[in-house]
């Protein structure tokens, strides 16, 4: 994660893949920590405007999470939010507009308008 956090996306990328093959085989395609380790590959992916890369994973991991644990748990909300950031920087804003309104309505039912999570994506569909 330190590579991710220094800007050096290319080798945080290598590092995700190989963590992310492991996970798979270790722990299998739906475990939580598998969802998470393709939910930073899709970061990565973004964060070096590979946006298709990103796409595609950040459908897998919101749907898969949206089915294995619920859509209103934290970690779906936040594949969510983050689908919806990979389509707006792909200039998909009448879809992820959509999105991000359920995810707001998600997080403001279950952890309240007042927590940060819930802030963050109301200030988001204000901008």
């Amino acid at each position: 994660m330190c590579l991710y956090s220094d800007g050096r996306y290319s080798e945080a990328e290598a590092q995700f893949v190989e963590a992310l093959n492991r996970e798979k085989r270790v722990l299998g395609q739906e475990h939580q920590d598998t969802q998470t380790s393709i939910a930073n590959l899709a970061s990565t992916y973004r964060n070096q405007g590979e946006w298709k890369e990103a796409e595609e994973l950040e459908v897998q991991v919101m749907e898969t999470r949206k089915r294995v644990v619920g859509a209103e748990l934290p970690n779906t909300l936040t594949s969510m939010n983050n689908l919806a950031f990979t389509w707006k920087g792909q200039g998909k804003a009448k879809d992820a507009l959509p999105l991000m309104e359920e995810c707001f309505r998600y997080r403001r039912n279950y952890i309240g308008v007042d927590h940060l999570d819930t802030q963050s994506s109301l200030e988001t569909l204000d901008y």
